[in-house]
């Protein structure tokens, strides 16, 4: 899809809205033709310098011109942001949520009645084009809208379709995941100075075997159980040191750990649900939260 007369607008231009940025210009979008809003002058002058692209304190200003809206705030200020951005939507613009535990219904009985609505949950390597995101439609989003959001999402990494329902699991694997990984490395760097390698190679050695490990999950589509066993000889040192992992319940603790994140998701939409009912007047939001 050519995505060169395309126009968005990143309203919210923190960490995660600045990965979407990055990567929707690798995906096609013309610097001039993407809008960032942020909160404060230096941050704005910053996302200027280093893309590109137009900036402004204004949301509404910047969704009145956008084919496609990223409303990528904190979920505690989405109200605010729905009801400033609502009056200003374009006939057919659609709205990208990338706030974690909120639905699309959510964002639709806050918008204009027939909105396309669509939400997604990138991660942070994303910024690098390297990112995971699990995008889901609402009612008012057609194939075509999207077709257009996962375009522009392209240059971010890897998207993939879900139904809303398995958003907050998807979100748990994979938008929370880089912590979890580099939880993994932190762990194997600490282990590696505690066998006595000095802190700086075993960082790099922890690196670049997590690296390689998923290059070679990618590139040969082979089960992690297969490529595991190839590496355990009977009876050595890989074996040993799984079994220890077995023991400490590594297993079990990445299952609770996501199932952790996943009931957090939902814990946080219920929150906002119980505590923010109708949408804000627009003059309770400023002109940009976040950035």
């Amino acid at each position: 899809m050519n995505l060169s007369a395309t126009t968005v607008a990143i309203l919210g231009a923190g960490a995660m809205g600045e990965a979407v940025l990055a990567g929707a210009l690798r995906s096609g979008v013309a610097p001039e033709h993407l809008t960032a809003t942020a909160r404060r002058p230096e941050r704005a002058q910053q996302l200027a310098e280093r893309f590109g692209v137009p900036t402004t304190a204004d949301n509404a200003a910047a969704a009145a011109g956008a084919d496609v809206v990223v409303l990528a705030v904190k979920p505690k200020d989405m109200a605010a942001l729905a009801a400033v951005v609502g009056p200003a939507l374009r006939p057919g613009a659609v709205v990208v949520s990338v706030a974690a535990g909120l639905s699309t219904r959510w964002f639709e009985d806050r918008l204009p009645a027939g909105t396309a609505v669509v939400r997604v949950m990138p991660n942070t390597p994303s910024a690098i084009g390297a990112g995971a995101a699990a995008l889901s439609g609402g009612a008012a989003a057609t194939p075509e809208q999207l077709d257009l959001v996962e375009a522009v999402l392209r240059g971010s990494g890897v998207v993939v379709r879900v139904a809303e329902k398995d958003q907050d699991a998807a979100g748990a694997v994979s938008g929370s995941g880089p912590a979890y990984v580099f939880y993994v490395v932190d762990a194997m760097t600490e282990a590696g100075v505690m066998v006595g390698l000095q802190r700086d190679l075993a960082r790099r050695l922890a690196v670049q075997t997590v690296l390689g490990a998923a290059q070679l999950l990618d590139q040969t589509g082979e089960h992690p159980v297969l490529l595991r066993e190839r590496v355990t000889s009977p009876g050595g040192t890989t074996a040993a040191a799984l079994r220890a992992l077995d023991d400490g319940g590594v297993r079990a603790a990445f299952a609770d750990a996501i199932e952790a994140a996943r009931d957090r998701s939902r814990e946080l939409a219920a929150e906002l649900a119980r505590s923010g009912a109708p949408a804000p007047s627009p003059a309770a939001v400023p002109a940009a939260e976040r950035g």
